[in-house]
């Protein structure tokens, strides 16, 4: 039996996290963390009685963590200190939040992922076996998504996730070769960038594509999510996997063993 704690656990992905692990034989929810300020403090997610007391980590075998990146940063150290593996899938987060779990990483395992869809992690492998075996010069690569109306940040961590795995596979770093906007007089498109649009709308669970564009011919590599439980889902099955590893830092294609 897994004792799992989430945090962000009034949020969406926090209640159908644990919405699933009360139907699970082999998992518990020993804790639910909200931050100190949350009107949820107080409440129940399934048969757990949300609270912001970190003592909730005692005993827990891995945390699950969809919150915010100030939150993400700072319990990655507590953690870390209290030897507890991480799921972390919060989106958003910048040098400095990623800092720490990398310095978190040293002594727990964590598996950090900007979306936990078993389809998603394999498609993002797919994308970097095409965006090796397709020429630069021959091709451009574009990405789009769609997103819900309530989400807050943009690019989304999934597109992002599929932007590293197009410039890995051609042997780019992501930071160096992106576009995230387009406004005005652009001039033309820069020579092997990859570029990303982003749309927000309705309750759309999440919608990615990837696009090949040449001469001629168009490559199009799709996910589409009609249900978050997907991703639930999917950091269920990294928790149940992070248990059993030595420290460092993880990630979806760890987990799936799709690492060449």
């Amino acid at each position: 039996m897994l004792h799992l704690v989430i945090t962000g656990a009034a949020g969406r992905m926090g209640q159908t996290l644990a919405g699933l692990i009360a139907q699970a034989p082999d998992l518990r929810l020993s804790g639910a963390l909200e931050h100190a300020g949350s009107p949820a403090i107080g409440q129940m997610v399934s048969d757990c009685r949300i609270t912001a007391d970190a003592a909730a980590l005692t005993g827990a075998h891995a945390i699950l963590d969809f919150s915010a990146p100030a939150a993400t940063a700072a319990l990655a150290g507590v953690a870390a200190d209290q030897g507890v593996p991480m799921v972390i899938g919060t989106t958003g987060l910048g040098p400095e939040h990623e800092a720490a779990i990398r310095a978190a990483a040293k002594k727990i395992p964590v598996v950090y992922s900007g979306n936990y869809s078993l389809g998603v992690n394999v498609l993002a492998k797919l994308v970097e076996r095409a965006a090796a075996a397709l020429p630069p010069d021959l091709f451009d690569i574009e990405i789009f998504e769609v997103h819900h109306s309530a989400k807050v940040d943009a690019p989304s961590g999934t597109a992002l996730l599929l932007g590293r795995a197009a410039a890995e596979g051609r042997g780019q770093k992501l930071d160096e070769v992106m576009v995230e906007a387009r406004r005005g007089h652009t001039g033309v498109r820069p020579e092997h960038a990859i570029g990303f649009s982003v749309a927000r709308g309705g309750d759309v669970a999440g919608e990615h594509t990837v696009f090949y564009y040449g001469q001629q011919e168009r490559l199009e590599l799709t996910h589409r999510a009609t249900n978050r439980a997907i991703f639930a889902r999917g950091a269920l099955h990294a928790a149940r996997w992070v248990v059993n590893q030595p420290p460092g830092l993880y990630d979806m294609q760890d987990v799936l063993g799709l690492k060449d």
